[in-house]
């Protein structure tokens, strides 16, 4: 699994301000030891890239029968304890959200919109969705970390004590 995004010799941190800051000081210039050019919006198209790559990660492990969508669904395999990761739309209503809990000694991530999860599922939306235990689900943590360092959001409701950071 690759811990770095694609590309040679230079790496920066998953975090926005890392990045942002990488930028401003022309450090991917000290580091390479010659002028590079960055392109306008490299924080944008690293966060997209971060996004497509967990997404990819979502539906490699739905195809394989390891991920679900659907309240009722990812219920059930929540009650079985099947669940590795709970996923949740940050714009799903914190009503529906409250009534399924992270699994036990899993972990929950809530920072995706219903758009971006339903993209991952072939579908326009997704609130909920579950990941059964294995690498892929490790991999789906791995990535969503990245991404919410990317997008700096912290990840946990009421509902859901556990962010994809503890567990």
């Amino acid at each position: 699994m690759a811990g770095k995004l694609p590309g040679r010799g230079i790496y920066v941190s998953a975090e926005r301000s890392t990045l942002e800051k990488a930028v401003t000081k022309r450090m991917f210039s000290k580091g390479a030891k010659k002028q590079v050019k960055i392109p306008d919006g490299l924080t944008d198209l690293v966060e997209a890239t971060l996004l497509k790559r967990l997404q990819d990660a979502i539906g490699m492990a739905r195809k394989a029968g390891k991920a679900i969508a659907g309240y009722e669904k990812v219920k059930i395999m929540l009650d079985r304890g099947e669940a590795r990761v709970l996923l949740q739309a940050s714009d799903g209503s914190e009503r529906g959200k409250g009534k399924l809990s992270t699994p036990e000694g899993g972990k929950w991530i809530g920072f995706l919109t219903a758009d971006e999860l339903g993209l991952a599922f072939g579908r326009d939306r997704v609130i909920h969705a579950a990941v059964a235990s294995g690498t892929l689900a490790r991999r789906i943590v791995e990535e969503a970390a990245r991404l919410q360092g990317i997008r700096q959001v912290s990840g946990s409701t009421p509902a859901a004590e556990k962010d994809i950071g503890n567990a």
